[in-house]
């Protein structure tokens, strides 16, 4: 059986760099990838977390989160989108910028 602290270690570190990278960053593109750190971070964990039963791997989990990778795909696509579409209106993709217009 393999432990669990390497796995949860590298969780901790994915959900701290995908917390950074939203907070610090004020590009909408970097935000972007910051969500998707964090919900790779969360995958990992429940996958992790999901071997750690009784002697066998659930395929429950298994499934569950590769339903959340599509969905994952999903988002990032239409939030590409909308960045590519507030670029072509406004030239800009800085939040900061976009939060001075008036809408």
């Amino acid at each position: 059986m393999v432990p669990l602290t390497p796995f949860l270690v590298s969780v901790a570190l994915l959900f701290v760099i995908g917390l950074a990278g939203l907070m610090a960053k004020r590009d909408m593109v970097r935000l972007l990838i910051g969500v998707e750190i964090l919900f790779n971070a969360a995958n990992l964990c429940f996958i992790s977390l999901a071997t750690q039963s009784t002697g066998y791997i659930d395929p429950f989990a298994h499934s569950i989160v590769m339903m959340a990778i599509v969905l994952d795909g999903t988002v990032i696509a239409v939030g590409l989108a909308m960045v590519m579409n507030v670029y072509r209106h406004y030239k800009t993709i800085d939040i900061r910028k976009l939060r001075r217009l008036k809408w």
